[in-house]
């Protein structure tokens, strides 16, 4: 895997974080207000040590159906407490008063019109202890965090999307290529997606780097650009929205390769063609170059040397990203295992 760059180049920070129940918590934030009325029961869920799928696997035990049958917006890490939203139908409201596991808790029910679907959430509210933060360093995360509030910070998946030691990778490309079988439809389309990812990271490393070097470390934006505007649309402009960009009513996207995208055009398309595969069958994407950390709260304990920050970030984005940002220096998953 690649280095992921970011765009200011300052020096290192080398706090540590560990991903566990204490010290990494996640909160879903929803798409919006349930109808408290409907056909399905939304269950708000706290969740410790357990994938989003060995939760849903064990509400669907409990309850005898399908884990097919149980909607949820999002996955949601293993190594951390996170409250997420799930639905299932609502006859089984009065079963969900007996349900009891010692790493699920329900926080609360409510009824809605229709189940939870894949992306169905704004985003989520992160809460991540930092050890190991001096006094300067304390005020260089700060003002970093501040900063990519303002500007961005290259939306770069991260770590986690690859799996240890890349191995994820290796078969996505074999499988491309046509040197790996892969029978299963779910693990099929997962892979599939890692080749994505690989693509769009490394095209996001060389606008990053392009920034850097020719507009100051700000995002330099290319004739023949797509951005996705507020109201969810795609478009590639005559002029360039710089004011847009400033003011966040668009931001620039990078391509997820496959069929039926739209594909940049121009100066911005001769560097995107290099991280393309316009053969592959899979429905292609568009993702956010940029993402907006918003909501920073910090608490710095001097004594002890740890750094509490809180921030929240639009779904798909990823906040160990946000940390390597501030860092200025790529993760693994063993850097956050104690």
């Amino acid at each position: 895997m690649k280095k992921r760059e970011y765009l200011h180049e300052n020096p290192e920070i080398k706090f540590k974080f560990v991903q566990n129940e204490k010290d990494f918590i996640v909160d879903e934030i929803p798409l919006g207000e349930f109808k408290s009325r409907g056909n399905f029961i939304v269950i708000h869920v706290k969740k410790v040590e357990l994938t989003t799928w060995d939760m849903i696997a064990i509400f669907a035990e409990f309850l005898n159906i399908p884990a097919e049958k149980i909607g949820y917006a999002g996955l949601k890490d293993k190594h951390a407490t996170t409250t997420q939203y799930i639905s299932v139908e609502a006859k089984f409201e009065k079963s969900l008063h007996k349900f009891r596991h010692p790493q699920i808790k329900i926080l609360k029910t409510m009824k809605h019109t229709h189940s939870i679907r894949m992306g169905d959430l704004t985003g989520n509210r992160f809460s991540i202890t930092l050890y190991g933060v001096d006094n300067i360093e304390a005020g260089r995360i700060e003002k970093t965090a501040r900063k990519s509030e303002q500007s961005g910070l290259p939306n770069y998946f991260g770590y986690q999307r690859f799996g240890r030691d890349e191995d994820s990778i290796n078969q996505a490309k074999e499988m491309i290529k046509g040197d790996l079988f892969v029978k299963d439809a779910k693990l099929k389309k997962f892979l599939i997606s890692i080749y994505q990812s690989v693509f769009f990271n490394d095209w996001l490393k060389e606008r990053v780097i392009l920034s850097r070097e020719k507009n100051e470390g700000k995002f330099m934006l290319l004739d023949g650009d797509v951005y996705l505007a507020n109201d969810g649309k795609l478009f590639t402009p005559k002029n360039q929205p710089i004011k847009d960009v400033i003011e966040k009513k668009v931001v620039p996207t990078g391509l997820l390769c496959g069929r039926d995208v739209f594909r940049a055009r121009d100066e911005a398309r001769e560097i995107e063609a290099k991280y393309d595969d316009e053969f592959l069958y899979e429905k292609g994407l568009r993702r956010e170059a940029l993402v907006y950390p918003y909501d920073i709260v910090y608490n710095y304990n001097k004594d002890f040397d740890v750094f509490k920050i809180a921030f929240s970030l639009p779904k798909g984005s990823y906040a160990t990203v946000f940390l390597e940002n501030i860092a200025n220096r790529n993760f693994t998953a063993l850097d956050a295992r104690e």
